[in-house]
């Protein structure tokens, strides 16, 4: 029975990707969750009491795999110009990931208080991945420099997401080359 429960929850929290990737947080609901994984709508209720919970449950199952997968990137190479670099990348190669664009989607979302605070701690644990770094190019605020680099980072997400005129790898080189430069700065 736990087993069940738990595959109904991974199909639900799969289909609320989707959801979330197709057609932003309008297009999740709970009777289009039921249709994507078969359930009968009350039955979405047993696993998720709002659109809130299903939110935060992905962004509690996501966000870790996202990070793990930046810090990997990081592990991969030598030197911190290089960690920076990989930092940079990584995040911006995610840009097409179902799991990101639902988190991104996420963002622009109705969340209680509570929820927004776990997902900015999420989001403080990844740019804290950065700072030591940045430390180590010998910056006397690495903390501010990292949340700066982030907002670069966050800045060329929005211009992949929103289509802009520049292809991906275009904005990826762009930001990738300020950041360089600003950390050897």
């Amino acid at each position: 029975m736990a087993e069940h429960r738990s595959m109904q929850r991974a199909a639900l929290l799969d289909a609320a990707r989707t959801l979330l990737s197709e057609g932003g947080t309008e297009a999740l609901t709970f009777p289009a969750l039921a249709e994507r994984t078969g359930l009968a709508r009350s039955s979405v209720y047993e696993y998720f009491r709002s659109r809130a919970a299903v939110v935060e449950e992905l962004c509690a199952v996501d966000f870790p795999v996202w990070a793990a997968e930046v810090a990997a990137a990081m592990a991969a190479v030598d030197g911190p110009e290089a960690r920076v670099e990989a930092y940079v990348r990584k995040q911006l190669e995610l840009v097409g990931d179902r799991r990101h664009r639902a988190v991104v989607a996420i963002s622009a979302s109705e969340l209680d208080a509570g929820a927004r605070e776990r997902i900015r701690a999420a989001h403080g644990e990844l740019v804290a991945m950065i700072v030591e770094t940045l430390g180590e190019l010998g910056h006397g605020q690495p903390r501010l420099a990292a949340m700066l680099l982030q907002g670069v980072v966050d800045a060329a997400v929005r211009r992949i997401e929103l289509g802009a005129a520049e292809e991906p790898p275009v904005i990826a080189e762009a930001a990738v080359g300020m950041i360089l430069r600003g950390v050897r700065g």
